[in-house]
């Protein structure tokens, strides 16, 4: 058993809009990688033990994102993973120093900015949301958009996968804009469920914006509820809904980590295998 912390508690588990001027823009933006994601992922570290933190829907400058930053920072993870939606309102060059840079510049690497200098190696890996695609168009090849002029991922940046350490991490991009698709079928569903057969890690973890169950204000994404666990996963992480849950379904276990500073959400009708729900505060996720 591991611990998971949220803010002022302890939760076990087992781990093991209109477009508007960022969308005219998106064109002048630098491009993501033209490369197609590739069989072999990135490797960062080969270190047998690891601790690295999730935050979710988190990108709005504000008091509440600073107190997560530092209680994330606070417990000195190795790396940290998001769930979505890092730059509100709409994924902006114009916010997304004062939205991310200015608490996390530390871990992102390629980082320019005021608030400090970048990491010699990345340690941020975040996943595309609906506010970080409207200022994102793929009308040409690459996509272009704020998101990849700002970080430097693997893959072709809008879903990719990498190693660190006994964990192989799979990051999606479950927006409806994905000019890859959304479904199993598609070229995205295909490309994870041939990563994950092809995995020799001990851990595989599938991080995604829309989650594939939840209670919350947004409620589940059937379109995202893929065989992950048919296809070898351990766990699905997931944001959108600005709320904490803890769910199982048919033994597998997904979590809903979305509160990490933008706004809190109330919880709809409860959906069944939810274990745990929490919305009494911001927090993060320490594994």
């Amino acid at each position: 058993m591991h611990m998971v912390i949220i803010k002022k508690f302890v939760i076990p588990i087992i781990i093991v809009l209109g477009v508007g001027i960022p969308g005219v823009l998106s064109g002048l933006y630098p491009p993501a990688n033209s490369a197609m994601t590739g069989a072999i992922p990135p490797i960062y570290s080969s270190n047998e033990s690891i601790r690295f933190a999730v935050i979710g829907d988190y990108g709005h400058s504000g008091q509440s994102e600073s107190d997560v930053a530092t209680l994330v920072k606070g417990w000195e993870p190795d790396f940290i993973v998001t769930t979505g939606d890092n730059n509100y309102p709409d994924g902006s060059e114009l916010t997304i120093y004062k939205n991310i840079g200015q608490y996390y510049f530390e871990f992102i690497g390629m980082h320019s900015g005021s608030y400090g200098n970048s990491a010699r190696q990345n340690r941020f890996f975040p996943a595309l949301g609906n506010h970080d695609w409207h200022s994102i168009t793929c009308s040409t090849s690459p996509c272009r958009g704020a998101y990849f002029g700002y970080f430097s991922l693997p893959g072709n940046e809008r879903y990719y996968d990498f190693i660190w350490g006994p964990v192989h991490f799979y990051i999606l991009d479950s927006d409806l804009r994905e000019p890859n698709g959304n479904s199993p079928e598609s070229a995205q569903g295909l490309w994870l469920k041939d990563q994950l057969k092809n995995s020799i890690s001990p851990w595989n973890v599938v991080v995604t914006h829309h989650p594939p169950f939840s209670s919350g204000k947004h409620g589940s994404k059937d379109y995202m509820q893929w065989p992950y666990k048919e296809w070898g996963a351990n766990v699905v992480l997931a944001g959108h809904d600005h709320t904490y849950e803890r769910i199982s379904v048919d033994g597998f276990p997904y979590i809903v980590n979305g509160a990490g500073g933008k706004s809190l959400y109330d919880f709809k009708s409860q959906i069944p295998g939810s274990l745990v729900r929490f919305n009494q505060d911001y927090g993060a996720m320490l594994v």
